[in-house]
């Protein structure tokens, strides 16, 4: 008779008695057409077929060519995480951070320097930029930089320069004044070297619009007047129930003009905008009303008792603090003042956080979700005091490379070390958490 094919293992028959073995056929390995004697009830042994059998370490790698590496593990790499509201940096930090590239723009007038803050201040917020409103103010607040530099230079055009100079670019009709305007002129001689220093100042003042301007373009304005002291509870939600309302009254606008055009009546002149301003105010007004409402009925408004010598200290506290600020931030940006400013202004901080601290005991309120400064909130703000501290140092060492004069014409040069530490401002965009994509 033919010999019947082996169709694999094949369990015991019934008539197979516990004392009886059953054969299962061996594998590959263990020999061709070989039989595996087991006794009845031994639980059968299966190798893995070759295609499912675990590869031996390396085998993979090099295959590709590249020991160590699997393709089907996903690469790790030393990345910020995406963006979330438990890592979030916190707004106060992203404004330390642009008062310090504010702080080192105002102690130069070196335009490659100005430069190298601008482009710091632009890459940091091209990185980490949401998608939100706010962070579109940074390309406005560099056309209001170009046209302070503009402006800058049109007055020194018009009015001329207090820096003499012996290059003379064009002569204006000079206007004739009355000798109590001595001082003044307008029309004359005007010289390179007045135009180029209104260029060095103008690109200063420039670079500190833009600097705040990151700001802007990267916290988030309510989170940031959600953070303020008790003292400044009220100013703060005042401002955050403005900033909410505003977008919904030119939506009305928008909606109010589409409905006239629509019905063929005239969109602009003062009978329009009146007939447009009564709906968009009274719908404002209803805002305001049902707003209020919720608010009081959440509690909004309360107040504690605090004796009349804590409101007595918490008010000289915070005016003496408020002016000490004022004080040493005039010492910091003029270059007279660099030897008491930076004292003065730590003076008026404390002064003023103590003011604030003792205010808000006035204020009963719980916060929803607070923000809390993480450790990338922490390296975000001390990039900025980094950048700021770093170029008040080289100011004392190497003055004439940061403040550049103009008599004689000379061109400006980069100085190594305090641009590289301008550098340090590039760190948030390597710590902050990346914000999320818009999903398409």
């Amino acid at each position: 008779m033919p010999a019947e094919e082996d169709d694999g293992p094949q369990p015991p028959t019934a008539g197979t008695s516990h004392g009886e073995a059953c054969t299962y056929p061996l594998s590959s390995t263990g020999g061709a057409g070989g039989k595996h004697s087991l006794a009845a009830g031994q639980a059968p042994t299966h190798r893995p077929a070759a295609e499912s059998r675990t590869p031996r370490p390396g085998a993979e790698d090099r295959t590709l060519g590249r020991p160590g590496a699997n393709p089907r593990t996903p690469s790790r790499r030393l990345t910020a995480p995406e963006a979330s509201r438990s890592n979030a940096v916190h707004p106060g930090a992203w404004w330390l951070w642009a008062l310090g590239l504010a702080t080192a723009a105002s102690r130069t007038n070196n335009p490659l320097m100005l430069g190298l803050l601008v482009g710091v201040a632009g890459y940091v917020v091209a990185a980490r930029k949401t998608d939100a409103p706010w962070a579109r103010s940074y390309t406005a607040f560099i056309k209001i930089g170009l046209f302070v530099v503009g402006i800058r230079l049109a007055f020194n055009l018009v009015l001329g320069s207090p820096i003499p100079g012996s290059h003379t670019l064009l002569t204006l009709p000079e206007l004739p004044l009355p000798d109590w305007a001595k001082g003044i002129r307008i029309g004359g001689r005007v010289t390179a070297e007045g135009m180029l220093f209104a260029l060095y100042d103008g690109a200063r003042l420039a670079t500190l619009l833009i600097c705040v301007g990151a700001a802007n373009a990267l916290a988030n304005p309510a989170r940031l007047l959600k953070s303020l002291p008790g003292a400044l509870y009220e100013a703060g939600v005042a401002v955050v129930v403005a900033m909410t309302f505003a977008p919904n009254m030119v939506a009305d606008v928008v909606r109010l003009r589409t409905a006239r055009r629509l019905r063929g009546r005239p969109t602009g002149g003062i009978r329009a905008i009146a007939q447009i301003g009564l709906p968009v105010l009274e719908g404002a007004l209803e805002r305001s009303v049902a707003v209020a409402a919720s608010m009081d009925a959440r509690g909004y408004g309360r107040t504690a008792q605090v004796p009349a010598s804590v409101r007595l200290t918490t008010t000289v506290l915070t005016l003496g603090g408020l002016l000490g600020v004022c004080a040493g931030t005039y010492g910091l940006l003029a270059s007279e003042g660099a030897g008491y400013g930076l004292p003065v202004l730590a003076g008026g901080l404390l002064a003023s956080l103590a003011g604030l601290r003792l205010g808000g005991r006035r204020q009963i309120r719980t916060r929803y979700r607070p923000d809390r400064w993480g450790i990338r909130s922490w390296l975000v703000a001390g990039s900025g005091a980094a950048v700021a501290a770093l170029m008040l140092w080289a100011g004392t060492y190497a003055p004439e490379a940061l403040t550049l004069g103009v008599v004689p014409l000379t061109a400006p040069s980069l100085p190594l070390w305090p641009a590289l530490s301008l550098l340090a401002g590039l760190l948030p965009a390597f710590v902050a958490p990346v914000p999320p994509k818009e999903s398409p």
